[in-house]
């Protein structure tokens, strides 16, 4: 799904009726043609976690072209997210400045006003915004990193995976392995047999050792009274990360968690927010004692720098959600970013399909800075098979 950008050197733009004036260009670069696309891979194994199975993972990628160059970004969604970029946003962004990112962002915002800001509207935009990032840094020859401004050159990541689908055997090779390589937290996910969990969290401890720590992530299983009764005996396997204990919608929910687990754990929650107004309650509420943002959800990576200055207003730490190689770079510019989920299913479709991914150096990802960019480029011959 691909368009260009019409002859007119401005094209009129009236969505719902009204006008959304293009930002006078200020390079004399024009973003000349967006193509999107959909790619649908297979897990290695079935895989669950406390409320959903699945077999697969859906990568929407868009490319987006000025003049020689070329930008790419990309979100995890399904077939109807890349619709909704050709159908809603692809006439919005085509004919703008790449350079004036905040133009486009707002102007996307804008056209899905009726539409709903949450899910699908929200990755989509997040996919052109990432791709707008990618775009401006390569016009300027720049490594992403170093346009946005670095805090850091190196990442903590964890390990994560050790789905409930998985044996008790497989679960423990998983975490293990990703400790022999020097990463210094794993995590699993737990909430799908409730009864069995603590022996699956105990399991997991002796695999490791205990110079790991280990996360666990119940992705909302729980109601408030199981998800303390629980707690209990995950803090005695030394688990200091707590992840959706109950709903995410549940906000009083999780600061009742959050107030009452033992003081080693620490709860985390926020990689289903779309827009600034669900983080500033989490926040507000003191939901969380760590926040998640996911720059493939929360409008891309002009959100989840948004979302970074919140957490850095109120003393709140971050957390990025999956995708690594999308957050390498926004990661090392964010202040109160504590890691970055080394997300086993997306690990294995970055590494597949992009050429540049990032392997783990020390337990940290960090960003080519000879690329530049996001640093990927997109392997298309080798994703055709999984094109739908």
């Amino acid at each position: 799904m691909d368009a260009t950008m019409p002859a007119s050197e401005e094209p009129e733009r009236t969505p719902q009726g009204q006008t959304c004036a293009l930002v006078p260009s200020s390079s004399g670069d024009r973003i000349e043609r967006l193509l999107v696309n959909a790619y649908v891979v297979p897990t290695d194994a079935p895989e669950s976690d406390g409320t959903l199975h699945w077999n697969q993972t859906t990568l929407v990628l868009v490319e987006l072209t000025s003049g020689a160059h070329q930008g790419i970004g990309y979100t995890y969604a399904d077939l109807s997210t890349a619709l909704f970029i050709k159908q809603h946003l692809t006439d919005i962004v085509v004919g703008r400045d790449p350079m004036q990112i905040a133009d486009c962002w707002s102007a996307m915002l804008h056209i899905i006003r009726n539409l709903g800001r949450a899910g699908v509207a929200s990755m989509a935009i997040a996919a052109v915004d990432n791709a707008l990032w990618d775009l401006k840094a390569r016009l300027l020859n720049l490594p992403l990193v170093t346009l946005l401004g670095a805090v850091r050159m190196a990442v903590p990541i964890y390990g994560s995976g050790g789905f409930t689908s998985y044996s008790v055997d497989r679960l423990q090779e998983q975490l293990s392995s990703w400790a022999a390589q020097g990463i210094p937290r794993v995590k699993m996910k737990v909430g799908r047999q409730p009864e069995q969990d603590v022996h699956r969290v105990k399991a997991a401890r002796r695999a490791i050792g205990d110079r790991t720590e280990l996360f666990v992530d119940a992705n909302g299983a729980y109601d408030r009274k199981l998800a303390m009764k629980l707690a209990v005996g995950f803090a005695d396997s030394g688990v200091v990360w707590l992840e959706e204990p109950v709903s995410s919608d549940d906000v009083d929910g999780l600061r009742f968690v959050r107030d009452r687990v033992p003081a080693p754990i620490r709860v985390a929650a926020g990689e289903y927010g779309y827009d600034l107004f669900y983080f500033r309650r989490l926040l507000d509420e003191q939901a969380v004692d760590v926040l998640q943002a996911d720059a493939s959800r929360c409008g891309g990576i002009t959100g989840f720098l948004k979302v970074a200055a919140l957490c850095e207003s109120q003393s709140i730490g971050l957390s990025a959600h999956c995708a690594p190689s999308l957050h390498v770079h926004p990661a090392c510019a964010a202040a109160p970013l504590r890691h970055i989920e080394y997300f086993h299913d997306h690990v294995r479709i970055e590494q597949l399909l992009f050429d540049g991914a990032l392997f783990p150096i020390e337990g940290t990802l960090r960003p080519d800075l000879t690329r530049p960019g996001l640093g990927l480029e997109f392997k298309r011959q080798d994703a055709s098979r999984y094109e739908v």
